[in-house]
């Protein structure tokens, strides 16, 4: 029997096999976990049903999370298969290509601001709002975000403050959701060579970089980070909440790459 065996989760954001939230995805079948997902619009369809089937799920939805109607009837198609969920995975971030490439003050505009933290940020809250009645004591929301919230890398520009949003989020619907027994939670995984990665510019460089100076000398893999996420997901983190929980081979505990003799 797996740590999520009779949990029901929703998972936003699968988008190849390449994603953190493939690897999430993975863990979750392994763990026993009962799994239903989203897909942003009909290009992402057919190759999300795929992925569900995969793992014995039939259970797919569209949703642009930049829209509460299509959130809320994510919701209401999903109580007429599920009485309640347990878990919800919130792998979703973007910020337009533009705004990832250059000197931050000079390529960083309104509309780009506005659209990284609606899409990377509140969309994260706007589906704990969507899923409110569907939750119970023990529920748990992860989400998933990445060093540039606290320190400055180069060309991750707008994306970095749309993260530091994000884990401001997680601390207040901790705060907000905690009296009701749901515990929200965040992963900030290593640079992993994903779909939403390739937008930014020198990712390889970066992934080259966190290998060097990392302790433990590699990068991370999508199944490291879909254990953890499995981990926190269930009841075996009950007592964690409003947490952000670093799994990037040690990467943010350096100050400096180790020099050479």
């Amino acid at each position: 029997m797996g740590i999520l065996s009779g949990k029901k989760a929703l998972i936003v954001g699968v988008a190849s096999k390449h994603s953190i939230a493939y690897g999430i995805a993975e863990a979750f079948a392994r763990e026993g976990a009962e799994m239903a997902f989203t897909y942003q619009n009909e290009k992402l369809q057919s190759r999300v049903e795929k992925f569900a089937e995969q793992w014995g799920s039939t259970l797919t939805f569209p949703c642009d999370v930049a829209s509460d109607e299509q959130i809320d009837q994510v919701f209401e198609q999903l109580g007429k298969h599920w009485d309640n969920i347990d878990i919800i995975i919130h792998a979703v971030g973007f910020a337009p290509a533009h705004e990832l490439d250059g000197n931050y003050v000079d390529v960083t505009t309104r509309d780009g601001f506005r659209t990284a933290h609606d899409i990377s940020s509140y969309s994260f809250v706007a589906l704990a709002k969507g899923a409110r009645k569907m939750m119970h004591e023990g529920s748990s929301l992860l989400t998933l975000s990445y060093l540039g919230a606290e320190r400055v890398l180069q060309n991750y520009n707008v994306m970095g403050l749309a993260k530091a949003s994000l884990e401001a989020n997680v601390r207040y619907m901790a705060a907000s959701l905690g009296k009701e027994g749901i515990r929200v939670n965040g992963i900030s995984a290593g640079p992993i060579k994903t779909l939403a990665a390739s937008g930014i510019k020198s990712f390889r460089r970066m992934l080259a970089e966190n290998a060097r100076q990392a302790p433990l000398r590699r990068n991370v893999t999508t199944e490291e980070v879909g254990n953890a996420a499995a981990f926190m997901s269930s009841d075996l983190a009950s007592g964690i909440t409003g947490e952000i929980l670093y799994v990037d081979g040690g990467f943010n505990i350096t100050g400096m790459a180790e020099l050479e003799a």
